[in-house]
């Protein structure tokens, strides 16, 4: 009888030895060689142990993502993991029983976790009021500005002094257009770079309750003198070519890589594809300011996404997530993805190590994210947006830029009345949430 307990003991060891690992769904929006990278670090997450196995899925664009996911939570099969960009924050927190917060999420499974790890102009963007993280950080990005260093050369700029000022962007712009550059410079998301992050840049406000982040109610004013002066000076200075307006999102890329231009505002996520596809040498410098603000530059706030973890899934499944998360907010982890992408490090020992390991000196300007990102402590006009129907919002402000740069209304007229639309906006998503 012993023999027999002894013979069944052993055989049910050897299934717990052989058997299958948890599956983890990780639900995506990046393709393309950052796609690879993620699922690259899946793999090397899945290799580290044995317990669980994470499996990346691509599902498109930051929206089609959400959507996704949203869509699958109601069906009741949603993925643990959900990657959602910056801007979906306000409606991922109002669908209420959707989500489990990171907090909740590694209290529950006993995980090691400290939020204070984490760089606070990042975090701050993704927890409550009583500094409690709702998502767990991931590709976070802020805008810079890339210069041509042989078209600064080529038109008697120092390509070590790129300018600090708006007035000197246009000073250097007039002198790369007489050197026979089609214009200027140009920018990728205006919105983004032109509207969200210069608000914050020049700490001015870019809706009410500080943007957001003070609950429903807020109202839209990015439609102040400083916002309406520097949209409007855009659409000025197509006229001398010293702005070359090169589309929604990033196509304009392609103007600064084939240098057409030779100043260009793109995310620090930009880098890794410039380095790609540019044949010439160039140099990354933090966002130009007006210098007649008082007080600018402030500090520019993230874009990219965080990881939510969905509801409705079993506690053994939320335990290899937890797993997951501490695995991804790894020093060597993170710095690795810094450097590859030009993403943020999420953590401060990130940072540090890509620093002690010479990056930094290796490729000078990709540390500029990381100082401007923390130039100075956040105000509530400089720590990000919290908006319901932000992702709407930029739709309406990208037809509303449009209008402007073509002459059709003024930048007071247009972003008066994106204001008013935008608003209207609010009120919609506060009935929905109620």
């Amino acid at each position: 009888m012993k023999r027999v307990s002894l013979g069944i003991l052993c055989f049910l060891m050897s299934l717990l030895l052989f058997a299958a690992p948890i599956e983890v769904e990780f639900w995506h929006a990046h393709g393309g060689r950052l796609g690879e990278k993620v699922v690259a670090i899946c793999e090397d997450f899945n290799r580290s142990q044995s317990e669980y196995k994470v499996i990346p899925v691509y599902k498109g664009s930051y929206y089609d993502t959400m959507t996704a996911g949203i869509a699958a939570f109601r069906a009741g099969k949603p993925p643990h993991i959900l990657q959602v960009y910056e801007v979906g924050t306000a409606t991922m927190m109002a669908a209420k029983g959707a989500i489990k917060p990171v907090y909740q999420l590694m209290a529950e499974t006993r995980e090691p976790f400290d939020p204070s790890v984490y760089l606070p102009a990042v975090t701050g963007y993704y927890t409550t009021s009583d500094g409690r993280m709702l998502s767990l950080p991931f590709n976070s990005s802020t805008p810079v500005l890339y210069y041509n260093k042989e078209a600064f050369k080529k038109a008697g700029l120092d390509p070590n002094k790129p300018p600090k000022t708006w007035p000197e962007v246009a000073e250097y712009a007039r002198k790369l257009v007489q050197a026979g550059y089609k214009g200027g410079f140009s920018t990728a998301w205006m919105s983004w770079i032109h509207l969200e992050n210069f608000s914050a840049w020049h700490n001015v406000p870019f809706g009410t309750l500080e943007n957001g982040f003070g609950g429903l109610g807020t109202e839209f004013t990015f439609n102040g003198p400083l916002q309406v002066r520097h949209i409007q000076q855009l659409a000025d200075w197509q006229k001398e070519k010293i702005f070359v307006y090169g589309g929604r999102t990033n196509k304009g890329n392609v103007l600064f890589s084939s240098e057409e231009v030779a100043m260009y505002t793109e995310s620090s996520a930009g880098y890794a594809g410039f380095v790609g596809t540019c044949k010439f040498e160039f140099g990354v410098s933090m966002l130009p300011y007006w210098p007649d603000v008082p007080g600018a530059p402030q500090n520019s706030i993230i874009g990219g996404a965080s990881l939510w973890v969905m509801n409705g899934r079993k506690d053994a499944e939320y335990k290899g997530v937890a797993r997951f998360f501490s695995y991804l907010s790894k020093p060597e982890v993170q710095a690795d993805w810094h450097q590859f992408t030009g993403y943020l490090p999420i953590t401060k020992a990130a940072y540090e190590l890509t620093k002690k390991q010479g990056f930094y000196d290796k490729n000078p300007g990709t540390d500029i994210s990381v100082l401007q990102i923390n130039l100075k402590p956040p105000t509530p006009n400089s720590k990000g947006i919290r908006f319901g129907y932000m992702p709407q919002v930029r739709e309406l402000l990208d037809e509303t830029f449009e209008d402007i740069l073509a002459g059709k209304v003024t930048a007071k007229k247009g972003l008066d009345d994106a204001v008013r639309k935008g608003n209207e906006l609010l009120r919609q998503f506060e009935r929905v949430n109620r």
